[in-house]
Formats: C-alpha cells, sequence, structure tokens
C-alpha cells in the first residue's frame, strides 16, 4: 500500500482538520471544479450545497473545463450537475467533520481552506475490434485533499 501524505505542509496541526480520499473513480477535471465551489464554505454549508447538487438543486460553475457546455442563469456561465462527485465529496466531508471532533475542534467552526483534486493512476483497457484490433481507453483515478483550519 503507498503512503500518500498531503500536498500542503505548512500549516498549523492544532487548528487545521486534514481528510483525503485516494485513487476514487471520478472525473479529476470536474472534481477540481467541486473543490473551487467548497473553498471558503463552512462543513455544515458545503455539506448542504452537496446535498442540493445530488438533489439537483443547485449546480456547479465549470470556470475551466467549460468547451461546449450551456450557460445557465443560476451560475452565470457554464455549469452542471456532477452528482457522482457529489456523492463522494459529500462523504469526504463528513470524513473531515468527524476527524474535527476526534481532535476537539467545533465542527460548526471549521472553515474549508484547502481543496483540490489530483490525477491518480490511469488504468488502461481495451475495446475489442473487428479484424483482431482493439481500441485503447484510458480510466483516470483522481486523489482528492480537503483540508479545514478553525478561526480564532
Amino acid at each position: 500500500m503507498p503512503n500518500w501524505g498531503y500536498s500542503v505542509k505548512e500549516l498549523d496541526p492544532a487548528r487545521t482538520v486534514k481528510a483525503s480520499l485516494r485513487e476514487v473513480d471520478v472525473s479529476p477535471k470536474f472534481s477540481r471544479e467541486v473543490c473551487r465551489a467548497i473553498i471558503g464554505l463552512k462543513i455544515p454549508e458545503a455539506k448542504k450545497l452537496m446535498e442540493d447538487v445530488i438533489a439537483m438543486k443547485r449546480m456547479i460553475p465549470y470556470r475551466r473545463y467549460n468547451k461546449d457546455r450551456a450557460h445557465h442563469r443560476q451560475t452565470r456561465g457554464p455549469g452542471g450537475y456532477p452528482v457522482k462527485i457529489a456523492k463522494m465529496m459529500l462523504k469526504l466531508l463528513e470524513s473531515l467533520e468527524a476527524n474535527a471532533e476526534f481532535k476537539g475542534l467545533d465542527p460548526e467552526q471549521v472553515v474549508i481552506k484547502y481543496a483540490v483534486a489530483h490525477k491518480g493512476r490511469v488504468i488502461r483497457k481495451f475495446i475489442e475490434r473487428a479484424f483482431g484490433r482493439a481500441t485503447p481507453y484510458d480510466k483516470t483515478l483522481t486523489h482528492i485533499e480537503v483540508i479545514g483550519e478553525v478561526k480564532e
């Protein structure tokens, strides 16, 4: 089993709490957009946002990977409902909340300071074709990290 670390090192361990998901099968591009949407929110607000995305009530704005995406009034630009990522992020936020309780911090006061999605390893697959040929397609796994901090 690999020994993964976090990409941010210089944090006060008494005021911060961390959680991560490693090698999950979600889109790394749309994971980045969801991570960008929850930065600056408190844990209950971020959980409510993820529940609304799963119920398709609120959209996540797509800022970077938005080619051929329809514009919407709610996001004032391209956006969408990344439901699969929202379900994974909801589990991650619940883990972050449990870690905050374990450290003795108030989960209601934890503000998400850092949320990032990195590309993980690539799983190579092939589609069988006619006449002995094959077409490759790759599945990219994703690492998601969330770090929260309590303000003083």
